[in-house]
């Protein structure tokens, strides 16, 4: 136990044969139960997890998907489980040995001291995350975390695809558990669902480790197109339901109107600068000024939007 708190940790893994012993041998005395899940490994995943459940006895528990579903889901059956078997506290920790061990009572201390329903580690504020992170990965993250703040309502939240994260047991009693995004995109589907149900969130300063015989399945330029729609459609559902639903803002409004000045504003500016830099014509006053207006608007509107939805959100940030 943590500070009187049962620890569960959620060990995704699919084909990490030669990580996840690692991370079970890492981890702290402390926890409670290592649910590890095997997603469908077409390697000795699960081999391994029967090794290590051997070793480990009772604190070891192996959860087994049939078929492949995606990180979301593995994660989403070790929340069940934990749900199922009274964990007070539910940690996930990656199968491919990138989370540091060490940083896990960090990421504990604020929901198990009552501070936060969830607490998820920042890889970027020590400042070494440039330096170990990968180039694209790192670039093509600053990218979602700056789609994910507009899109979850956390505006303090970065780092948006950490997967190190605690969440309480109130968090997992009141998230829908089964409609948890199945694939990479779970850590952002999981924030607008958060917000939605006025949950507070902290971010936490922690290691990133690479280069220690971890595989990526990501493929970037497949992940990074459906994460992008994502994001778009888990915005509309977090406006319809936080601020139409649940309660009333008018800045769904202003949100709209910048919408739709944006969709006149945009073949307004593309026909200008086609008509004066492609075909050399002169622009009349009126089409410029137009134009010019029709921008101007749309990107207030957005800005009155979002500084709106900051404040409305201010409380929601455990950290303060």
């Amino acid at each position: 136990m943590y500070k009187g708190k049962k620890i569960g940790v959620v060990v995704p893994c699919h084909n990490e044969e030669t990580q996840v012993g690692g991370v079970v041998a890492g981890m702290p005395g402390f926890v409670d139960k290592i649910v590890l899940v095997d997603d469908c490994s077409s390697d000795g995943t699960l081999r391994e997890m029967e090794r290590l459940k051997k070793k480990g006895g009772k604190r070891v528990k192996i959860v087994r998907h049939s078929e492949n579903l995606g990180v979301g889901a593995a994660i989403a059956s070790g929340y069940r489980w934990c749900l199922a078997h009274d964990i007070d506290i539910a940690v996930v920790m990656a199968g491919d040995a990138q989370m540091d061990p060490e940083d896990l009572p960090a990421i504990l201390d604020p929901v198990a001291e009552g501070r936060a329903d969830y607490s998820k580690g920042n890889r970027f504020i020590t400042g070494e995350a440039f330096r170990k992170i990968p180039k694209v990965r790192y670039f093509g993250n600053a990218v979602l975390t700056m789609m994910t703040k507009v899109a979850s309502g956390y505006w303090h939240v970065t780092d948006s695809q950490s997967g190190y994260t605690a969440i309480s047991r109130k968090g997992l009693e009141m998230v829908p558990i089964k409609e948890i995004y199945p694939g990479y995109g779970m850590p952002n589907d999981m924030l607008v669902t958060l917000n939605i149900y006025d949950m507070g969130v902290v971010d936490v300063p922690v290691n990133p480790l690479y280069g220690v015989g971890e595989r990526s399945g990501m493929v970037i330029h497949h992940t990074i197109p459906k994460l992008l729609f994502l994001m778009g459609r888990l915005f509309v559902k977090r406006m319809w339901l936080k601020y139409v639903v649940r309660d009333f803002h008018p800045l769904i409004f202003f949100y709209l109107l910048g919408f739709l000045l944006g969709l006149i504003a945009i073949p307004l500016a593309a026909r200008v600068l086609y008509l004066w830099i492609w075909l050399g014509c002169s622009i009349t006053p009126i089409n410029a000024l137009g134009t010019g207006f029709a921008m101007v608007m749309s990107m207030q509107f957005f800005l009155f939007a979002m500084w709106f939805d900051m404040d409305y959100n201010r409380h929601l940030n455990a950290g303060r």
